[in-house]
């Protein structure tokens, strides 16, 4: 059952839990503006014990630099709970942004959600974020 956390009037975010994993599905535009929304309701769900993500991207009309913050923010706090994350569904121009960002190499991408769920959770996935395993 998809769990509303945030409702603002350009960005909407929510999630479900598929095998193991906190999908968060974000909709709309992530900013300077709501990236700190989305922070304050990633920390709440890690907060009640959610510790696996997959970050769905497929609704977001435009991120900024902020955006990519708020993703860097949420990987720590996400590892320092011992969590991972993989990033799902983005665009082609979103993935521009990760490559031009250097980030694209520091995260497990996804297609989508189905296929960034289809295998359980290991603990520790985030040990050498930010760099790239090898």
């Amino acid at each position: 059952m998809r769990t509303n956390i945030i409702r603002h009037e350009s960005m909407m975010v929510s999630y479900d839990g598929v095998n193991g994993w906190t999908v968060v599905e974000v909709d709309g535009e992530v900013d300077a503006h709501t990236a700190p929304m989305i922070r304050e309701g990633a920390i709440k769900l890690i907060d009640e014990g959610h510790r696996h993500f997959v970050l769905d991207l497929g609704f977001v009309t435009f991120m900024d630099s902020m955006g990519l913050g708020v993703i860097a923010a949420i990987t720590k706090r996400i590892r320092e709970h011992e969590g991972s994350l993989r990033i799902a569904s983005v665009s082609a121009r979103m993935l521009r942004i990760f490559d031009l960002s250097g980030m694209r190499e520091s995260y497990e991408i996804y297609p989508s959600s189905a296929e960034a769920t289809q295998s359980a959770p290991s603990p520790g996935s985030l040990t050498h974020w930010p760099h790239p395993s090898s």
